[in-house]
């Protein structure tokens, strides 16, 4: 469980946090492995025997007071008494919660609910036909890969939708397929229940034994023909041509199927969702009219009509999947309007992820899927935040489904070790963390599910049939962290981790963007930069006062005084420059504005700086580095002398030799090279497959790279470049702050 927070030295009181101009809050990724500086947690068992505080229900810890007969808790300061078992247990000083505050302890099983439940995971694929013949290409590809990266025990179902939902049994010689119409009226439900159509067990294939026979079932999957289609469709709203994409009444139908037999047939179901454009038929269909020329007409902004969700059909459905205990990701390929504003919710909220490939020919999704599966995930997770009585949690943001009942509780279906969530904080009242109180301490508790393969080694006479039964084991993660405080100003800003203030910046302006429009998730980015300049100034006593009036001696825009602030800037100006604050004129598509939403607020905070601001490192040689670091900008290419350089931009891998660079350089760098080396293990240790592109510069185009050398471009979203771009950038900067400070 990885913790990073924007100030590793809180904030003594409002006053102090409001003068700092810094956001207060931490990033939490509850599934990695380790904690944010590669320690692992302290294994044990008996979760369910450790001590809760009477009063806030936190965790014993090793910060707590121990008495011989009781513990006084590091949290709220209550003083809890001790049971003869705890009494006992506390004796030797042996336990994990004694030895470290990062710990996770197994929780007891139910034997009899062990029994009934089985632990095979469950799988099912969503084949949209209403699509090319190259879409349906991919996905069986992507299929394939996914059959390769499951566990033995897993059961796989293969579904089609168009203006039919089609369900496979693929348990015998000759693959079957039943059909069930969908109604085209938008308020339809599907005529029959999909169990009457087909027993589920034999919808869902033991992956083991059927591999080939699912693989042989792909090969069958045919696009429907448009004579079908239309033939099917026939007329939808105001006489528009239905397509026949019944993506909603497929989605809802197989996740009832499922759910009639959560906890008895399974504990987690994934869907993937393949989708080759909107949903335009029978319940949960889009209008995508809404996307075009006629904002021009009707004088509408774009940036806020695009970004809400045009039916509460999908957030609904996430609803009925979380209660299903179904987990959907949604693979979107295609480049046209599909609104996924109105889709998104249905992965987001269900712990799923969203994809977007704009086409076919160089779509990473094979490997996408691959990667996705064969990582370790837990599910059916519930994460809690407790912290000292002095401040409390405020807002939180992440892909999770917030408890109905209990503030500070997140339900995420689905978490795998690189999903991330945020939390900002606030004080519980005026007077903050006094001098003579205990520090501030964060409690972070996530509870979780694993599948735990069968070890056939240790049950030699046990049959294969059971051998291959999964178990489940749930578990009881807890992190708990004490920060100091910042006596000064000074100390604050020395404190700072710019990618933490960084994550929780883009979660507030994705916020902003949704209920006011992207203009006023810039505005809202621009002003805090203004805001943080000026008071950090003041506090440097840069700005000084004659006469009652201020005039300015010299203001610092770089943050000359604190190293810890100067990245800030150009990662304020790098985030106004990204398609998800770029203006829809500019050519943003509203779709990949929605994918860059949820991409970025599912991602920890080196990771989304990466994608941001990338990172530019300059080589020599292919085995030999020359900086690490070049701000990105064509002068830093010219100043470094470098012949190679080497840019991650997070979904994007660049190569870039210059027009400059020795021919006799090999080109592209060799395999056994230092450059290829860092680029395997970047490319390994990413949650998506980026795009490896190589460049060599005078010989072809080089626009990929040079779309990203963003420091020469203007920033007021007219996209024509200008010499002084991040420069008239801080201008502007510092323009703002003279009119804030009058």
């Amino acid at each position: 469980m990885a913790v990073r927070a924007t100030v590793t030295r809180f904030p003594t009181d409002i006053d102090a946090q409001e003068a700092g101009g810094l956001p207060w809050g931490i990033t939490v990724t509850p599934f990695a492995q380790t904690d944010e500086i590669g320690t692992s947690p302290i294994y044990g068992y008996d979760a369910h025997l450790l001590p809760r505080c009477e009063n806030c229900w936190a965790y014993f810890n090793s910060y707590c007071e121990l008495e011989q007969w009781s513990w006084t808790c590091s949290l709220c300061g209550t003083l809890n008494g001790l049971n003869s078992e705890s009494i006992i247990r506390y004796s030797d000083n042996k336990c994990p919660e004694m030895i470290s505050s990062f710990i996770d302890l197994e929780l007891p099983e139910d034997r009899s609910e062990q029994e009934i439940m089985q632990a095979r995971p469950v799988y099912v694929a969503a084949v949209d036909l209403s699509s090319s013949e190259e879409f349906l290409e991919l996905t069986k590809s992507a299929l394939l890969a996914a059959l390769e990266a499951l566990a033995p025990g897993s059961l796989f179902g293969l579904a089609t939708f168009s203006h039919k939902l089609g369900i496979y049994d693929v348990q015998g010689p000759i693959p079957v397929v039943k059909n069930v119409f969908i109604p085209s009226d938008a308020e339809g439900v599907l005529p029959i229940e999909l169990e009457d159509v087909m027993p589920l067990l034999s919808f869902l294939a033991p992956v083991e034994t059927c591999k080939d026979r699912i693989a042989a079932a792909l090969e069958t999957v045919k696009p429907t023909t448009s004579w079908e289609r239309t033939t099917a469709a026939g007329q939808g709203h105001d006489g528009m041509l239905l397509g026949g994409r019944g993506f909603g009444l497929a989605m809802d139908g197989l996740i009832n199927y499922l759910g009639s037999e959560y906890g008895n047939t399974f504990a987690l179901a994934r869907i993937f969702a393949f989708l080759s454009g909107p949903p335009d038929y029978g319940a949960g269909q889009l209008d995508t009219r809404r996307y075009g020329e006629q904002y021009a007409s009707k004088g509408e902004d774009a940036d806020r009509a695009l970004l809400p969700e045009q039916t509460p059909f999908y957030k609904d459905l996430a609803t009925v999947a979380v209660q299903a205990g179904v987990c959907v990701d949604i693979f979107a390929v295609t480049n046209e309007y599909t609104d996924l504003a109105s889709l998104k919710f249905l992965s987001i909220e269900s712990g799923g992820s969203l994809f977007l490939y704009s086409s076919t020919d160089d779509s990473t999704l094979p490997q996408d899927m691959y990667r996705m599966l064969s990582r370790p995930y837990a599910f059916g997770c519930v994460l809690r935040l407790r912290t000292s009585s002095e401040f409390k949690p405020g807002h939180s943001y992440g892909h999770f489904f917030p408890d109905p009942q209990y503030e500070n509780v997140q339900h995420i279906i689905c978490c795998d070790s690189y999903a991330t969530y945020a939390y900002d904080f606030d004080f519980a009242n005026n007077v903050g963390f006094s001098r003579h109180s205990d520090p501030p301490i964060i409690q972070i508790a996530f509870q979780y599910t694993v599948v735990v393969p069968p070890d056939e080694s240790s049950t030699p006479g046990l049959t294969s049939a059971t051998r291959l039964k999964h178990s489940l084991k749930r578990r009881l993660r807890i992190r708990t962290l004490q920060f100091a405080t910042a006596g000064n100003i000074s100390e604050l800003y020395d404190s700072v981790d710019s990618e933490v203030v960084l994550s929780i910046l883009v979660h507030k302006v994705i916020l902003a963007s949704l209920e006011q429009g992207v203009r006023e998730g810039r505005m809202l980015l621009q002003d805090w930069l203004v805001i943080l300049t000026a008071q950090y100034n003041d506090a440097c006593k840069f700005l000084q006062r004659e006469n009652g009036n201020s005039f300015v001696s010299q203001i610092d825009v770089d943050f000359l005084q604190c190293p810890q602030l100067q990245p800030l800037p150009r990662l304020v100006f790098a985030l106004l420059r990204n398609p998800l604050l770029r203006f829809h004129e500019e050519g943003v598509h509203p779709d990949y504005r929605i994918y860059l939403q949820c991409l970025f607020s599912a991602l920890d905070p080196n990771s989304l700086h990466r994608a941001v601001y990338p990172v530019l490192t300059s080589y020599a040689t292919p085995d030999k580095q020359a900086y690490p670091r070049h701000s990105l900008s064509r002068a830093a290419l010219i100043t470094s002398e470098s012949p190679i350089f080497f840019l991650d931009a997070f979904t994007t891998l660049i190569v870039y030799y210059a027009s400059t660079a020795d021919p006799t350089l090999p080109f592209p760098p060799p395999h056994d090279s230092l450059l290829r080396t860092t680029i395997n293990k970047l490319k390994q240790d990413r949650s998506i497959t980026p795009k490896l592109i190589f460049i060599r510069g005078g010989h072809e185009d080089a626009t990929a790279f040079e779309s990203y050398l963003i420091e020469e471009q203007d920033v007021d979203g007219s996209g024509l470049t200008s010499v002084m771009g991040y420069v008239s950038f801080l201008e502007e900067i510092k323009r703002s702050v003279l009119e804030y400070i009058k």
